[in-house]
């Protein structure tokens, strides 16, 4: 035997109606509790706080104070959840979750504001130092070409220096080993030529000394 479907009742269609519109509600006046306790459930954060604040002249936390526990320990952890249950239970007094839930939040997105604000404060930190290193490094920049500056000063000149540097290495150069042995043997080979020339001289002297001789010598001539 085929079973029937149960006809839903006129309460049930105006609950399923509420909850596929839970989205547009506001203020729920008088609304039996039964009914809010099938609705309300399917509200999101921002849904619940909307009933909460367009309901005027009524206390909904008898419905609604489990869902905003729920939503605490969802947004905030089990750990939280029961720090402030153990909190109310030693002072002996009881708050709305609605208004932990609030003051909770209030104090996450303050301490979220002072760590973007400790940030920023390095970051403009951070920017100063590296402002104040490029200035420093322009302050060091040379003076124009036209001013003239001698010695070690902060305008001394490029050229100047390596002149310096070029006159050195050519007097350590002078003074090397190489450099000495090389005079050395010149001066030998000066020696050399300048001895061999004079050897050289007395003999082309007597050559021509003679040549003359006999040319001025006559033989003499026999007369008869």
């Amino acid at each position: 035997m085929q079973l029937k479907k149960k006809v839903p009742s006129l309460v049930d269609l105006c609950i399923q109606t509420a909850i596929d519109n839970v989205r547009y509600l506001g203020d729920v006046g008088e609304t039996d509790i039964g009914l809010l306790e099938q609705i309300l459930p399917h509200c999101t954060v921002d849904q619940l706080m909307h009933i909460e604040e367009s309901t005027k002249g009524r206390d909904l936390s008898p419905v609604t104070d489990k869902l905003w526990k729920k939503f605490y320990e969802k947004q905030f952890g089990p750990e939280n959840t029961n720090l402030v249950l153990r909190r109310m239970k030693q002072k002996n007094v009881s708050f709305r979750w609605m208004k932990l839930y609030e003051a909770k939040l209030k104090d996450v997105e303050e301490a979220q504001n002072k760590s973007l604000d400790r940030i920023r404060q390095l970051y403009k930190k951070e920017d100063a130092r590296k402002q104040s290193r490029q200035v420093q490094l322009c302050s060091k920049v040379p003076p124009s070409s036209n001013k003239r500056s001698w010695g070690n000063g902060p305008g001394y000149n490029v050229g100047n220096l390596k002149g310096n540097l070029m006159k050195k290495a050519k007097i350590e150069f002078l003074k090397s080993q190489e450099v000495k042995n090389m005079a050395a043997v010149k001066r030998n080979a000066i020696q050399r030529s300048t001895c061999a020339s004079r050897v050289m001289r007395p003999s082309g002297f007597l050559a021509t000394g003679s040549a003359s001789t006999s040319k001025q010598i006559k033989p003499p001539v026999r007369r008869f």
